[in-house]
């Protein structure tokens, strides 16, 4: 899992970043990149640089030599692995983590044969920046319980995202092993829309080498 930074340029657009060669800096191999729509569709990628543009959150794969890419600037990416090969990455934004994305994509990788799955969590928004509405706030706290609930830098209803993939995680059956515990909106680094209103996103790719 290879997750990129503003120095690895803008994946907004995926399509002409990676024709302008700015994936080569993360991974010189075909990429799928998805329409994110905050979902917990799940696409099976068969071949290197399959199902590249699907309307999904998350993508998974058991083919060597094939890169899974998501974008993000505040919401979470999270990248998966199992011993048997199987890989997987998915975008989690509180909608997609409500709508199931974790479970939704590791059950999908148990269904290409993973036992044990791992998961690793890239840069995201940290709860002393996200503030929310009380209502969206307590659909989260509903889903995952209220660990997930905590308070921003000024006192106002925040929400805990990386505590609530954490959950997700746990409830999947999988295992979370790393998280960065980089907050985007603090990050000189890192793309942030809720910090600079940035509309430029940063990858993070997961895939298997080909053999």
């Amino acid at each position: 899992m290879i997750c990129g930074t503003r120095a690895d340029g803008d994946f907004a657009d995926p399509a002409a970043a990676v024709a302008h060669g700015a994936s080569r800096s993360l991974a010189d191999v075909p990429w799928t990149w998805l329409r994110q729509v905050h979902g917990s569709r799940v696409v099976v990628v068969e071949a290197p640089g399959a199902s590249r543009g699907q309307e999904a959150d998350a993508a998974v794969t058991c083919c060597a030599g094939a890169a899974l890419a998501v974008l993000t600037a505040d919401c979470a990416p999270v990248g998966l692995s199992s011993p048997e090969g199987v890989a997987g990455v998915l975008h989690a934004g509180w909608r997609g983590l409500v709508a199931g994305v974790v479970g939704a994509t590791v059950a999908t990788m148990r269904s290409l044969g993973a036992t044990q799955v791992f998961a690793g969590l890239g840069p995201c928004i940290g709860p002393h920046a996200y503030r929310f509405s009380d209502g969206d706030l307590a659909a989260v706290v509903s889903a995952f319980g209220p660990q997930v609930r905590s308070v921003d830098a000024a006192g106002y209803p925040a929400l805990d995202l990386p505590a609530a993939v954490a959950v997700a995680v746990e409830r999947a059956g999988a295992s979370l092993v790393a998280q960065a515990g980089i907050c985007t909106h603090c990050s000189d680094d890192h793309w942030s829309w809720r910090a600079r209103r940035d509309e430029a996103r940063q990858a993070t790719v997961v895939w298997r080498p080909a053999r």
